[in-house]
């Protein structure tokens, strides 16, 4: 028995748990381009605990104080532009229109009365994480699946018909506690579950008692797992409700892994199980962009990401061997190297290596839309199997990375810059 804990429009919701004036109106939270680590101006940034489990991807966040003019709002020959994007809107803007992802100038038309807040990463950060460690006190196994969602597994703890007491008394501890609403899905699939939480939003639960007829008329694409390609496959078969997905398992038998997964998942063959946080096996930054086609700005941005690796590297105490980076070009290549170096870790290596892995794979006169560079094959630092020829050259730079890392933890990752990223 499944249970699946969604925190309702939760960026908004934690906004709101600092400050009352944003209940019951139209609200929402906005962010903007993540390119501003590339920013030459930036200060006083630092890095979201990438070890806690609740962000996926790392995220590095400004501690200066935002507020709607001085972070939406730019100014270009005297015009004032409204920048940045709805990250989370609450249902009272959502009724006016309001979606993730829209430009805020574009929700600010639909919803002239919403008050847009700047997003604060580390309040999400901290709600999601102590959220978490609630749940654990109730709930034997627990998974934190993003910033916002929970899968916990209460098979043999609580009987099914007390299911859905223990479900409302988890929901409303939560809302006690913290003052953020959720909603709970309960299924013997974890996969129904989820579905199970959007029919009991905003702050309800939803127990599924006949799978079948649950999923009947639910359309394939709300199905997780089941992308646009995937679904567009199954629509050239008139495949269009989970409903219809179990009176086909012949078909999607005959398409392999991928159908076979599917049709196990949606008609409760295959009811999932609770994931348990492995370390990770490699870290990296990606970032796209509008086409570049100078050189000299690629090679300064790869520069930017690597100091920003460094201090995960640093951060996470690993010592990575496999260094790769990617370049996706504006005419559809994708090129990529890398290499392997058995020594130990440290910002000046990162840098030159990368710079030197740029060189294979550049193309002149085609610009620039993303690039990406990666760390793997991680060696604990205790173990000491690596290059003798360079280790005390290494270790002097370690050792200096050691006091930087030290400085940019306490003054942000800006404090210190290579020359060439200015």
């Amino acid at each position: 028995m499944f249970l699946h804990i969604d925190i309702d429009s939760f960026f908004i919701s934690a906004e709101r748990t600092i400050n009352r004036s944003l209940l019951n109106i139209p609200s929402a939270v906005g962010s903007r381009s993540n390119l501003e680590i590339f920013n030459r101006h930036r200060d006083n940034t630092k890095l979201i605990n990438i070890n806690s489990g609740a962000f996926v991807t790392p995220v590095f966040h400004n501690n200066n104080k935002r507020t709607f003019e001085n972070y939406f709002i730019d100014k270009i020959d005297g015009k004032e532009k409204i920048r940045g994007i709805i990250t989370t809107a609450s249902y009272e803007a959502r009724a006016c229109g309001v979606k993730t992802a829209m430009p805020i100038a574009h929700a600010l038309t639909l919803c002239p009365q919403m008050v847009v807040v700047p997003s604060n990463y580390p309040l999400y950060h901290k709600l999601s994480k102590a959220i978490y460690m609630e749940l654990k006190k109730d709930i034997p196994k627990i998974e934190q699946y993003s910033i916002d969602e929970f899968f916990g597994d209460v098979s043999g703890w609580v009987e099914r018909k007390d299911i859905e007491k223990f479900a409302t008394f988890l929901r409303d501890k939560i809302y006690s506690k913290f003052k953020i609403p959720v909603s709970v899905g309960v299924s013997n699939s974890k996969f129904i579950a989820k579905l199970a939480t959007n029919k009991a939003k905003p702050f309800g639960v939803s127990i599924v008692e006949d799978q079948f007829s649950f999923i009947n008329d639910i359309p394939i694409e709300s199905f997780p797992g089941i992308g646009k390609s995937f679904a567009n496959k199954l629509h050239k078969y008139g495949i269009k409700t989970l409903g219809d997905i179990c009176k086909s398992k012949e078909l999607l038998y005959r398409w392999k892994l991928p159908g076979i997964e599917i049709y196990k998942r949606v008609c409760e063959e295959n009811c999932g199980e609770i994931k348990i946080k492995e370390p990770k096996k490699s870290i990296g930054l990606g970032r796209t962009f509008d086409v570049i086609y100078e050189r000299e700005e690629i090679k300064r941005r790869l520069v930017v990401m690597a100091r920003h690796i460094s201090y995960m590297v640093k951060k996470a105490k690993v010592n990575p061997l496999r260094y790769d980076i990617k370049i996706y070009y504006s005419d559809g290549h994708k090129l990529k190297n890398g290499l392997s170096l058995n020594r130990v870790f440290n910002e000046h290596l990162l840098k030159s290596t990368i710079i030197e892995l740029l060189d294979t794979i550049w193309l002149e006169n085609i610009g620039v839309v993303k690039l990406r560079v990666s760390l793997s094959n991680f060696q604990k630092e205790q173990q000491n199997t690596l290059s003798l020829l360079d280790y005390n050259n290494d270790s002097t730079q370690q050792d200096l990375d050691k006091a930087v890392t030290s400085l940019r933890e306490k003054f942000g990752l800006d404090i210190l810059k290579s020359g060439n990223e200015i």
